[in-house]
């Protein structure tokens, strides 16, 4: 993929895509864009694509890669969070991407508009990342606090959703699943939602010999021990399954044969709870919790199995990434991923992600299995791999422009107040 310093050399280099023909500009709108992992990735990779092309390209957002500010590469519009709140800055982010969008319709109507979910109310195009609909339970052993704040801020981003996608002319699922939940749950019509999957760094392909080694020896685990690792959001919501995963982990430890431990890399706010749940066990070696990391390639490298229990899961980008670096995933049947594994795989899928029973035997089965299972996963990873993010943003331009918006300023201003 071009970065936005290669992208000033080569803007005026021939354009090899017929999309990238389409030089009106383009305005995003998220949270984050930039390659730490997620959906902000996936918007850095549609704004790196787009730069590349020589399209002019405006990112309203909170956290922006240092990548898109150098050079003049992209117009960059910053958004604070003020005293750190999400809910504040949330605000902020819709009042100056409507600002910005309506900025530069004015000047150029053929724009393209792109919004994350409820994250702005613009009449054009909506990448749909996460479904609040789909999703509303929390932990019942979350604080009271936390129960009521999730609830006020879960009402709400349901509400900016549902005013969101209908307004939007276009909608970009991140899986067929997401597809159905918005059809599901918001009665979105089908032939306005296209889905585009997401893509693949090449780089991260599978983990070689010294990869390996130097992961082990960071993490200071011996390359002959079997290594599970589960790499998430450590939240009161219990949405990532950490909690059936401890219970099954528990009981795996009873046995004197199981050989296996666990790495778990991820950050929030259930995080305290779990590590002082394992130092009261006795587990802290056998149940590592490394907290938040940037070093998410290097437990991959240093893993054998990566396990994934979600309860809800729009696509998982942990598991993409692990099965491209030639690691077999273990995940819930109901990820959006799921959808991309073959029939021969379907013992690594879970049908129950609440159950610690058939996680306990499939983890089982894995031990047993351990060679076969990452020669068997090693086919998946290829074509995983094989489509990269600048073939994610290629096919994201391509679903986008097949319909034209045929629009004025008139009726887009209308559009957006009638949406608020």
């Amino acid at each position: 993929m071009l970065r936005p310093r290669e992208n000033q050399e080569k803007a005026e280099a021939p354009l090899e895509s017929p999309s990238n023909a389409r030089l009106h500009p383009w305005v995003i709108v998220a949270a984050g864009v930039h390659f730490r992992g997620g959906m902000d990735k996936a918007n850095a990779a549609l704004a790196s694509y787009l730069l590349a092309a020589g399209t002019p390209v405006h990112i309203v957002a909170h956290d922006v890669d240092p990548l898109f500010l150098e050079g003049r590469a992209a117009r960059v519009h910053l958004v604070p969070r003020p005293a750190g709140s999400f809910a504040i800055g949330e605000f902020l982010l819709e009042r100056r991407g409507l600002r910005v969008a309506r900025e530069v319709v004015m000047q150029s109507p053929e724009t393209r508009v792109v919004v994350n979910g409820g994250n702005c109310a613009w009449p054009d195009v909506n990448w749909v990342h996460y479904v609040h609909s789909a999703w509303t339970d929390i932990d019942p052993a979350a604080p009271l606090w936390f129960k009521l704040k999730h609830r006020t801020f879960s009402a709400g981003w349901r509400r900016r959703e549902r005013v969101a996608l209908r307004a939007a002319r276009v909608v970009v699922a991140n899986s067929d699943q997401t597809r159905t939940h918005l059809m599901g749950h918001l009665k979105l019509p089908p032939q306005r939602i296209k889905t585009v999957y997401l893509g693949a760094d090449r780089s991260w392909g599978e983990v070689s010999t010294d990869e390996r080694a130097a992961a082990r020896r960071w993490l200071a685990i011996p390359d002959t021990r079997p290594v599970v690792a589960f790499v998430g959001g450590l939240g009161f919501d219990g949405r990532k399954g950490v909690d059936t995963l401890w219970a099954a982990w528990l009981e795996l430890c009873a046995d004197p044969g199981w050989d296996a431990d666990l790495v778990v890399a991820g950050g929030g706010r259930a995080l305290e709870r779990i590590v002082r749940a394992v130092e009261r066990a006795g587990m802290s070696q056998r149940f590592r919790v490394l907290g938040p990391t940037d070093r998410v390639r290097d437990v991959l490298a240093s893993a054998d199995l990566l396990v994934s229990p979600v309860r809800y899961e729009p696509y998982g980008l942990n598991v993409h990434e692990a099965i491209c670096r030639g690691i077999p995933a273990l995940i819930s049947g109901c990820a959006g991923i799921a959808e991309r594994y073959p029939a021969d795989l379907a013992d690594m899928l879970l049908g129950d992600p609440t159950s610690v029973g058939e996680l306990v035997d499939r983890l089982r089965l894995w031990r047993s299995h351990i060679d076969s299972w990452k020669r068997r996963i090693g086919p998946l990873g290829q074509m995983l791999r094989a489509y990269s993010w600048d073939d994610m943003a290629r096919s994201f331009v391509d679903a986008v422009e097949c319909r034209p918006p045929e629009r004025n300023v008139t009726s887009v201003t209308e559009a957006v107040g009638a949406a608020l």
